[in-house]
């Protein structure tokens, strides 16, 4: 298979997963437990105005005329109502929030910044502990180095978010007043305010996920270095860092980048606990929140928005793929 043939067939992946997670969430979400049109016809909700509201809303049309409004919406944009009341959803239109009078796909790209400032940067620094906790725990196999590394990360894996976010903030915000304990300052207006307000965060999330990824990389390594062609640069001399760097780390980074891509993708759909712990307005608490008062639009189009993250997410880790290992291109 050639370059140009696997991006082609990875996009078009990404495009009927995308479809297929559109038509699940629609059905969900505007099929089976509410009904928008009785939730926006207010009170008393006479036959007539109940009529009005499915108008308006564009759901006097059957669920499959519905389904395609919506995604045509995210192209070309839609138009919602008529005359001196027309609402206009521009494109990409993920929907349009009644409740809170804004396009949903304004709210996402208010809220998205503070998620992606929570998942860029936690997710740096649990790859780079990660990695290089499981790479030392590897080549220290059996000895105490690897002891310790590993009973951090069972620490790390057995720990529930929440808990080490308050922990943290008991510690470093309160006790020791060193950092903030919660908000957000946006980078254009405070940068070193932006970073004292993550470090948190980062370092919460970091502590969780590094865990998984130092025991993922230490299996993986070992495994590496068991094989015949790490045996082969040893015998020709190369040194030990050159051997387990280029020739045992590099191989076993391939599952690593899997679930990189993976964690990274779902967590800038919305990191909801964290957001909540540390009291920052991101996606995860505009889903939460949405869900909390009902408002349908903006549940479906953030659940769509963090759907064509992890697949873009995951479309990554397939170039990534191909350029540590060009066999996957051509498989």
């Amino acid at each position: 298979m050639t370059a140009v043939r696997f991006l082609a067939y990875r996009l078009a992946g990404i495009v009927l997963v995308l479809l297929l997670v559109a038509l699940a969430t629609y059905l969900v979400f505007y099929l089976l437990p509410a009904d928008p049109a009785r939730l926006s016809c207010g009170k008393p909700c006479t036959p007539e105005n109940y009529a009005a509201a499915q108008r308006y809303l564009g759901l006097d049309a059957p669920w499959y005329g519905q389904l395609w409004n919506y995604l045509s919406g995210i192209v070309t944009g839609r138009r919602f109502g008529s005359g001196t009341g027309v609402v206009d959803c521009p494109a990409p239109c993920f929907g349009y929030s009644f409740q809170l009078s804004t396009p949903v796909t304004e709210l996402i790209l208010t809220r998205l910044p503070v998620t992606a400032s929570i998942a860029i940067g936690a997710a740096v620094l649990w790859f780079v502990a990660g990695v290089l906790g499981g790479t030392l725990a590897a080549v220290r196999r059996g000895r105490a180095l690897d002891r310790a590394i590993m009973t951090v990360a069972i620490a790390g894996v057995s720990a529930p978010a929440y808990l080490v976010g308050l922990l943290a903030i008991l510690l470093f915000g309160f006790t020791l007043g060193w950092l903030p304990t919660g908000g957000y300052e946006p980078f254009t207006e405070d940068p070193v305010g932006w970073f004292v307000h993550l470090l948190l965060p980062w370092s919460a999330l970091a502590f969780l996920q590094a865990a998984i990824y130092a025991r993922l990389t230490r299996s993986e390594v070992i495994d590496q270095l068991g094989q015949d062609h790490i045996r082969t640069a040893r015998a020709i001399g190369l040194t030990e860092r050159a051997v387990v760097v280029r020739h045992g780390l590099r191989n076993a980074l391939i599952p690593v980048v899997t679930v990189f891509g993976l964690d990274l993708g779902g967590l800038l759909g919305g990191a909801v606990i964290t957001e909540r712990v540390f009291s920052m307005q991101g996606l995860g608490s505009l889903l939460i929140s949405a869900v909390g008062t009902t408002d349908l639009q903006t549940v479906v189009g953030v659940t769509l928005f963090a759907a064509f993250l992890i697949t873009a997410a995951n479309f990554v880790v397939d170039v990534v793929y191909s350029l540590i290992d060009p066999r996957v291109a051509l498989g």
